[in-house]
């Protein structure tokens, strides 16, 4: 099951939070299921498509391309006959998608251009999950984007604090800056957010003095993200 379960952990969060953020600020609907059937099968698509683009393994990795993209086209089909217009926010996603292939190609999927690319992904889906409620609260929808942009961006400068860059004091000094800078931010949004982003601020500080292991960190995470849910409803 390795070939069709993605192990990357963190992006279950990234899936789910900004999906949850869109449906903050329009009307839920039942088309809303099959939005997110969809995103779920797009994601684990792409995660052996991408992996067969790394390791050019196609014996590894064709059946369960072939599986997911049988599950995903009639969905999407039936998707975009309901929702046209979610074609033009399909278009979004093509060129950030190229940057993961490419650096999948190169094998350097853990370079921070990446991550960025990936994590911008994730937070676009807040605009389609709108627009299939019909919803117009788009400056909220554009507010609660960039708080889960910023987000996951902090928390994947903050992992590597804690992972791959742990002794790298750089990383540390440029977590610690940017979660700084996040808080600034968030003086600009309701009070209700203020100390969710501090609470950010003093993991990127502390956490990785604590010797955390992997699994310690995702489990961590998800409680981080269950956080910004209420940090999201503080924001509108």
């Amino acid at each position: 099951m390795k070939y069709y379960i993605p192990n990357q952990h963190g992006a279950w969060s990234m899936l789910a939070l900004p999906f949850v953020y869109g449906l903050m600020v329009t009307k839920i609907t039942w088309l809303h299921l099959l939005l997110f059937v969809c995103w779920l099968l797009v994601y684990l698509f792409s995660f052996p498509l991408l992996q067969w683009v790394k390791t050019r393994r196609a014996e590894r990795y064709r059946k369960p391309v072939l599986v997911y993209a049988a599950l995903l086209v009639p969905c999407a089909a039936a998707m975009i006959i309901a929702k046209p217009g979610l074609l033009w926010f399909a278009l979004l996603f093509l060129p950030l998608f190229g940057v993961n292939a490419y650096y999948a190609r190169k094998r350097r999927e853990r370079a921070l251009i990446n991550d960025i690319a990936a994590i911008v992904s994730f937070c676009l889906i807040v605009f389609p999950v709108v627009y299939v409620g019909d919803g117009d609260s788009w400056r909220l929808a554009g507010l609660l984007f960039a708080l889960a942009l910023l987000y996951f961006i902090g928390t994947a400068l903050y992992v590597k604090t804690i992972i791959r860059e742990k002794n790298n004091p750089v990383y540390y000094r440029a977590s610690i800056l940017y979660h700084v800078g996040f808080v600034v931010w968030g003086l600009l949004l309701p009070f209700a957010v203020l100390p969710f982003l501090c609470v950010l601020l003093a993991r990127a500080a502390i956490a990785p003095r604590l010797g955390l292991t992997v699994k310690q960190t995702g489990i961590l995470e998800i409680v981080f993200s269950a956080m910004m849910v209420a940090a999201g409803l503080g924001a509108i």
